[in-house]
């Protein structure tokens, strides 16, 4: 038995599996993607603490001897358990590694891969399909979203897929999530109309959506220039035509609220439909000008689905 193996049996460390797992999972609760194992990092802490290792199985370390420089490198046990397991992930292809990562977001991080995110699925028992909504940042999916994000903002703008998909392929459902999250970090989680932000109690669901302006019933893209960030309800009035965008981002709402029933539209004493009657209302947009709506898309949306 070697002595990194003798020192793991006789502190009573989980095994290296066992830590695999609780890196997978801890991937998936902190949307994707996780730090370097370095000294007081938070994460380091958190996993110890999911296996409650005491104060002498975190701190424990290792001495190495090199003898050509005369020295001792010391490294702490639980830091290259933490380091094993996430190799041996990405081995595996479950994970990026920090040199891959980096190059996509400019971070060291270990990031779920497709791979990866299937199985830390499989290990909580969530349903694949929850991947559509879930914001769960994934290596594939991250490369798509820096090519959406960094993408030129030509002046003659096509919002319109020049082919019809005839058959959902995977590259289709990467594109689609990838669109959903490029579209919700632009916004910062926010209602580019009301402002409302807030996810669920596990903080794993925004109640933000991202809505496209030329929909995909009508061949639009999935790319930053034709989406906007909206909550359920606004995202709801802007697909029916209840109101749309003047080429500034003000809002022009329908003639047609005034006609509703005097109890139609209000959340109690707010009037919702109301609102959007209001004088120079104009949406929240991206502080950086070539991820804001295109002219092409909102001038289709206003031509097409808009209900004067």
């Amino acid at each position: 038995m070697s002595y990194e193996s003798k020192m793991l049996e006789d502190l009573k460390m989980p095994t290296q599996r066992e830590v695999e797992q609780a890196l997978l999972k801890s991937l998936f609760n902190n949307n994707g993607a996780i730090k370097e194992f370095g000294t007081g990092e938070k994460i380091v802490e958190e996993i110890a603490n999911d296996f409650g290792l005491n104060d002498e199985q975190r701190t424990a370390f290792l001495e190495t001897i090199y003898r050509k420089e005369n020295r001792v490198k010391k490294s702490y046990l639980w830091h290259r358990l933490l380091f094993r397991a996430a190799d041996s992930l990405a081995k595996e292809k479950l994970v990026s590694r920090p040199t891959q990562t980096i190059l996509l977001t400019n971070k060291k991080e270990w990031m779920l891969t497709e791979d990866g995110y299937n199985r830390t699925l499989e290990l909580l028992h969530i349903p694949l399909i929850q991947k559509d909504v879930l914001p769960i940042r994934s290596y594939e999916v991250q490369k798509i979203v820096k090519k959406i994000s960094k993408q030129a903002r030509p002046e003659n703008y096509n919002p319109f897929e020049n082919k019809k998909v005839v058959k959902i392929t995977q590259e289709a459902k990467l594109r689609n999530r990838a669109f959903s999250q490029a579209i919700k970090e632009a916004y910062d989680f926010k209602c580019a109309v009301c402002g409302m932000k807030i996810y669920s109690p596990n903080t794993l669901l925004w109640e933000i959506e991202a809505a496209h302006i030329v929909p995909h019933s009508a061949n639009g893209k999935d790319d930053i220039l034709n989406g906007l960030a909206l909550c359920r309800l606004h995202h709801w009035a802007f697909d029916v035509g209840w109101f749309t965008l003047e080429d500034n981002f003000q809002i022009l709402a329908s003639r047609k609220i005034k006609d509703l029933p005097a109890d139609f539209g209000k959340l109690e004493n707010y009037d919702f439909m109301g609102q959007l009657s209001k004088n120079d209302l104009t949406i929240s947009l991206p502080k950086e000008y070539d991820m804001r709506p295109h002219f092409n898309a909102i001038k289709w949306h206003r031509e097409n689905v808009f209900c004067q």
